[in-house]
């Protein structure tokens, strides 16, 4: 009897299986993505069980190339490279995550007013035409002169400029989805306008969303790394990896692992999340992915 009723199960989990080969072979980018962030995101979440400390300072042990004992050597102030690098992706990975959602979902409000209804979309886009000639790290410097350095602040100087390009993005959903038959129907009919928005618009623009919120989580992580190394960013007692390049950057011919560790790690992070959202483009566009 049970390998009878074992056989129903595994022709089950057959076809399971052939669709997940067949879903990694039509969409390579997005498994090879989801797979490289899923593990650092693990990594990171991981940290404290088995990172080590990234803080305390050894300076009996500084520059010490890798070894069984530092997997990644250790820097000019003798602390573990490699507890270092698996606790940068926390910050690096926590910054990239809160600027995409802050600014879908800022951006996401505004264009959908900018979009929807014209007396308003004057103002607002000559409003998000002013906010995106200002550059990431200019507003970064000028947020820490005005306040302090802290994650928080980096968070905010790199979504105020990431916030008009969404907006623009939606605008343009809006407008081209506003003008459909079923739309002029909804209001034909009396449908309010809140209905309009969340029922027929809405849907339309998730899909590009999706993407956008990847493209704009890999270059948030970028700007944080540029934002800290040149010290208008996290504090410098925090390990990420752009402090840590900006605190080896002089140890380079003598100690390159102190640099190469953090700029392969986060090269991998970005190539990971743009891999992911080219998979998701691919994925999420009919044109392409009838072709698929």
């Amino acid at each position: 009897m049970s390998v009878i009723a074992a056989e129903p199960a595994l022709i089950a989990a057959k076809p399971r299986s052939a669709q997940l080969r067949r879903f990694a072979r039509r969409n390579p980018t997005i498994v090879a993505g989801g797979t490289i962030l899923a593990i650092i995101a693990a990594l990171a979440i991981a940290a404290p069980l088995f990172a080590g400390d990234a803080i305390t300072m050894q300076p009996a042990l500084r520059l010490r190339p890798p070894s069984e004992a530092n997997w990644f050597g250790t820097d000019h102030l003798g602390r573990d490279v490699f507890a270092r690098t698996v606790y940068g992706a926390q910050v690096s990975l926590f910054v990239g995550i809160s600027v995409a959602a802050m600014s879908i979902t800022g951006g996401l409000f505004i264009g959908l007013m900018s979009g929807y209804f014209r007396r308003v979309d004057a103002v607002v886009m000559r409003l998000m035409d002013g906010l995106m000639a200002i550059p990431a790290i200019l507003l970064a410097i000028a947020l820490v002169a005005l306040t302090r350095t802290s994650v928080s602040t980096v968070i905010m100087a790199i979504t105020i400029p990431e916030i008009p390009r969404v907006v623009r993005l939606v605008r343009a959903v809006v407008l081209s989805v506003r003008e459909a038959p079923y739309v002029e129907a909804a209001i034909a009919g009396g449908t309010p306008t809140w209905k309009i928005l969340a029922r027929h618009i809405l849907p339309n623009t998730i899909a590009p969303l999706i993407v956008q919120a990847t493209y704009i989580c890999a270059s948030a992580i970028l700007i944080e790394a540029a934002l800290s190394f040149l010290g208008a960013g996290t504090p410098p007692e925090i390990p990420t990896w752009g402090n840590m390049i900006a605190q080896s950057r002089l140890f380079l011919s003598r100690a390159p692992w102190t640099i190469f560790c953090p700029g392969i790690a986060l090269a991998m992070v970005v190539l990971a999340v743009n891999l992911l959202g080219d998979g998701l483009r691919d994925r999420l566009d009919p044109r392409l992915a009838r072709r698929m």
